[in-house]
């Protein structure tokens, strides 16, 4: 039973991509000195071993617009708890600063004046296609990469795709799975049909699934391989740095001819 420090204090904390011996040190320490914990839905509990037993754990998650708590209600629940319990690790999945929401946590606990600090995670956007031997980079293929939100608040997807679409780069789309259509349509548009694309699912864990293919063909890919949510899409020429994608590319050839 850990004894309350009664100090108000925030951290920020990522879990990483989902495999949690993918979990960094310093947030393992974190959780071990939490007085309370928040924890998003794309954590994985296993994590709850390096948490102190009596240490209370409350699901603020949000998936597919399903809200168990508003932001504006965590950011109050945040700064309600570190008042009255002390130090509140505020777990979230990858990198809280990568479409986490962590910063505006932070700003907003910080109008209280209380301590915070924010520890790093391994994001998906980088990590989950390495897993699968896909670089986000490689020299002579691609110089740089974009990291996406694939919905916007206003569940549109992001003007941001339009621009990448345009690029040489690697283009990495997160919360996108729903706007795949549209993905294809505006990489078509820019004559990026034949460019090499990857749709992975829950990265990193062993329930992973992936799709390989091309703009052309990954939304049959996809609806084969049956993929869901949450998953990360990939595209470039990287992609075909998989070992597989050479058989994918030949199988879907066979299968139109």
């Amino acid at each position: 039973m850990k004894t309350t420090n009664n100090i108000p204090q925030l951290t920020v904390v990522g879990a990483g991509p989902g495999d949690v011996d993918l979990i960094t040190v310093k947030a393992i320490n974190a959780l071990a000195d939490a007085d309370i914990v928040l924890y998003d839905a794309l954590v994985n509990t296993e994590l709850f071993k390096y948490i102190p037993h009596g240490v209370k754990k409350i699901y603020v998650g949000k998936r597919n617009s399903k809200h168990s708590y508003p932001q504006e209600q965590i950011n109050a629940l945040i700064v309600d708890l570190a008042f009255t319990h002390g130090h509140v690790v505020r777990l979230k999945g990858g990198d809280p600063f990568v479409f986490g929401r962590g910063a505006e946590e932070i700003a907003f606990a910080e109008l209280f004046n209380i301590e915070t600090a924010y520890v790093p995670g391994i994001s998906s956007s980088i990590a989950v296609a390495g897993l699968q031997g896909i670089p986000v980079t490689q020299r002579g293929i691609s110089e740089s990469f974009w990291v996406i939100t694939g919905t916007t608040k206003d569940n549109q997807l992001s003007a941001d795709v339009k621009l990448a679409a345009q690029s040489t780069a690697t283009v990495v789309i997160l919360m996108g799975l729903n706007k795949i259509a549209e993905i294809v349509s505006t990489f078509k548009q820019k004559g990026k049909a034949e460019t090499a694309v990857a749709v992975i699912q829950n990265g990193s864990l062993p329930t992973e699934n992936i799709a390989l293919g091309t703009i052309e063909t990954i939304e049959q890919i996809v609806s084969d391989e049956k993929i869901g949510a949450p998953a990360i899409i990939v595209i470039g020429e990287v992609v075909r740095q998989h070992k597989l994608f050479p058989q994918v590319l030949s199988d879907w050839k066979y299968l139109l001819n």
